[in-house]
């Protein structure tokens, strides 16, 4: 299960059943569960923990420094859970002192190939990242969100649940969940109702939700207004609350119409 050419530290932790392909280099403190697969040239330094039955492709480098020119060495972590895959050249750093201390990433998510995922950023589970996506440092995704290509996210941006990100999108304020954008800078287009659909959403609540999103979006309300409003539904309306706690979650602000729209 482990080939001749690779290298696995005496401090690794690596179950049976993990397999480890040629000139992979395991370093210090790394955590690997049962059922994960690294494939060949992979680089994975420590402290880092992966969970069960994930798949790294080959020439990933994982969990090494953090590129923070203030981090100095400190024993910062990464965190990955479990039926993650992660393509060809993707890099995702260990966290900082500046923050938590750790990089986290859940469950079952679609990291394409050239993703780079940096110091911090807290990763949630099915979310689908495409070629060349980048996460600048403490970053926040939620569920199931989705990034097309070469997307780009400024640092301690949020970007909310069940949120889609158009291709080359420039991401600057944080991305409510539930909502579709796009651009450079990103401006809202909708919400993302084709994906709450394939996920078990009914035709009550996309209304219900698209409706929220015009109190943020269409109405010309104060944010605040809106949050007010959106809260008094949610009472009733469940599916709103990923949508409410984005809203009030916010630290960057929001991303926001163009003029004239």
């Amino acid at each position: 299960m482990i080939h001749a050419t690779a290298i696995i530290s005496d401090k690794a932790s690596i179950a049976g059943n993990v397999e480890i392909g040629p000139y992979s280099i395991i370093g210090d403190g790394v955590e690997i569960d049962s059922g994960t697969r690294v494939d060949s040239h992979v680089v994975i330094s420590g402290p880092t923990v992966i969970g069960k039955d994930n798949h790294i492709y080959q020439f990933a480098s994982i969990g090494d420094d953090p590129q923070d020119k203030k981090y100095a060495g400190e024993p910062t972590k990464l965190k990955i859970g479990d039926r993650n895959t992660i393509r060809e050249f993707c890099t995702v750093s260990r966290g900082t002192t500046h923050d938590k201390g750790e990089t986290v990433m859940g469950n079952d998510n679609w990291i394409m190939a050239y993703v780079h995922i940096a110091h911090d950023c807290i990763i949630g589970s099915d979310t689908i990242m495409a070629n060349n996506a980048t996460l600048a440092g403490h970053v926040h995704v939620g569920d199931w969100a989705i990034f097309g290509g070469f997307t780009g996210v400024h640092q301690f941006c949020h970007i909310g649940a069940h949120a889609f990100l158009g291709m080359y999108s420039v991401v600057h304020r944080d991305v409510p969940a539930y909502t579709m954008a796009s651009g450079s800078p990103t401006i809202p287009r909708g919400i993302n109702s084709e994906g709450l659909k394939r996920r078990g959403f009914d035709a009550d609540q996309i209304r219900n939700i698209k409706n929220a999103y015009r109190l943020v979006y269409r109405k010309g309300m104060k944010l605040a207004e809106a949050i007010d409003e959106i809260a008094e539904r949610s009472k009733t309306q469940t599916e709103l609350e990923l949508f409410l706690e984005s809203l009030r979650a916010s630290e960057r602000g929001l991303i926001r119409q163009a003029p004239g729209r």
